[in-house]
């Protein structure tokens, strides 16, 4: 028998920002709990001495930033859960900006899990990344899960100067072992010099909408349960794009109108998946 889903929320640390619910009278359920609204700001700009500094650096609600030890002159910053998010209801956010010049990296302690909410309303979770000239950001998290019983509306939005660079990797595992998925809508739209570059929407799971209509067939995931994809935009492949080609298993690397290329897979699992996007990044160096 598959359990009830959690509609609780676990704590990290502590519940901030987040009104408690009521207290319950006899015979009547606990009211629940408000959804969070909440927006995590990273800015990283150029310290005039080779190296990265971080004059922003500021959680929200269930984000938690902390700095973590910096490679060479790029600055890295790790994003930790403090409290169960997304559930149902909640609006989060995180902005990231990379000044001219500056070297970042973003990355996650652990997995994001989706979970219902106790509202039956959808949570949004919206990634805003900003790249100066001369700047690269490493957009690296762990994977999402799409919990049974979660409604997700995810967007990544990316806005490039002309000579930014971007390493961004994206990894969708549909439900937890021996589940089916939640419902799940991931969109990317990245821009450069303003120009779209890449502009993509994805539906996966059981529910009304677009994702009921074929997400696990044959021409989608084809049964597979784990999806992913690794974007590499460089302004060097503007003189020497690079070639398509097959990676391993159900992976493919294109190469993109404009300086950047993109690697999609479906795997079986998080770790089939996790390998096929380290060959995609090997393979674009």
């Amino acid at each position: 028998m598959t359990p009830a889903p959690d509609t609780g929320r676990g704590s990290g640390s502590s519940d901030a920002g987040r009104a408690p619910a009521a207290p319950s009278t006899p015979n009547t359920s606990p009211a629940p709990a408000t959804a969070v609204h909440a927006t995590a700001r990273i800015l990283a700009e150029a310290d005039g001495r080779g190296g990265t500094a971080l004059p922003v650096l500021a959680g929200g609600g269930p984000l938690a930033l902390r700095r973590t030890r910096a490679v060479g002159g790029e600055a890295r910053v790790t994003v930790v859960g403090a409290m169960s998010a997304p559930l149902g209801g909640d609006r989060i956010a995180l902005e990231a900006t990379a000044g001219p010049g500056a070297r970042l990296y973003i990355g996650s302690a652990a997995a994001t899990i989706a979970l219902p909410g106790r509202t039956g309303q959808p949570a949004h979770y919206e990634i805003r990344l900003t790249v100066a000239d001369g700047a690269t950001l490493h957009w690296l998290p762990e994977p999402l899960i799409s919990a049974q019983g979660s409604d997700l509306r995810m967007t990544t939005r990316v806005e490039l100067a002309p000579t930014a660079r971007l390493v961004l990797r994206e990894e969708q595992i549909l439900g937890r072992t021996g589940e089916p998925p939640g419902q799940l809508t991931a969109r990317l739209t990245v821009h450069r010099a303003g120009r779209p570059l890449l502009d993509q929407e994805l539906s996966y799971g059981p529910g009304p909408g677009p994702g009921a209509l074929g997400w696990d067939g044959g021409a989608v995931l084809g049964g597979h349960r784990a999806v992913g994809q690794l974007l590499v935009v460089d302004p060097s492949y503007a003189t020497g794009p690079l070639a398509p080609r097959a990676l391993t298993g159900t992976a493919v690397l294109t190469p993109l109108t404009g300086p950047g290329a993109l690697a999609t897979a479906v795997a079986p699992d998080a770790l089939h998946l996790r390998r096929a996007l380290d060959e995609a990044a090997a393979a674009v160096g």
